[in-house]
């Protein structure tokens, strides 16, 4: 069994298709929206984790882009600019999840992208601007 936290972009076109209720049907996936930015009429953009056997997941997911989605990990999309953080640790209670914490030897601030849901909250809360998201 495994669990994997994936950004969806979706096109225009696909926008009002029942694409992630097919994956679920079709693949015996078990999933959880954690982010959803879709409007009628213009691209979208899911924030998921789908959890399943590896061979259902892979199978999922190769459907989803043979639907036309873009497929992406979250950890590619949520970064952290060690250049810019100065380990204020401003962001660190902010987290809901805990991905951002103080390690308690160096006082360096460390992000754990697995735990990551996208919520942004950290991105508007940085004085330096170091955590970024590219979605």
């Amino acid at each position: 069994m495994i669990s994997k936290r994936i950004v969806l972009h979706f096109p225009k076109r696909l926008v009002d298709e029942p694409i992630v209720y097919n994956l679920i049907k079709e693949h015996d996936l078990k999933f959880n929206i954690l982010k959803a930015s879709i409007t009628p009429e213009e691209e979208g953009l899911m924030v998921i984790e789908l959890a399943g056997k590896a061979e259902d997941y892979d199978k999922g997911v190769k459907y989803l882009k043979s639907c036309g989605l873009k497929v992406e990990s979250l950890s590619h999309d949520i970064r952290r600019n060690e250049k810019k953080c100065t380990d204020c640790g401003v962001c660190v209670p902010i987290c809901p999840v805990g991905a951002l914490e103080v390690d308690p030897k160096t006082r360096k601030i460390a992000f754990h992208d697995k735990k990551c849901i996208a919520c942004e909250l950290c991105i508007k809360i940085c004085p330096t601007q170091a955590m970024e998201v590219h979605f």
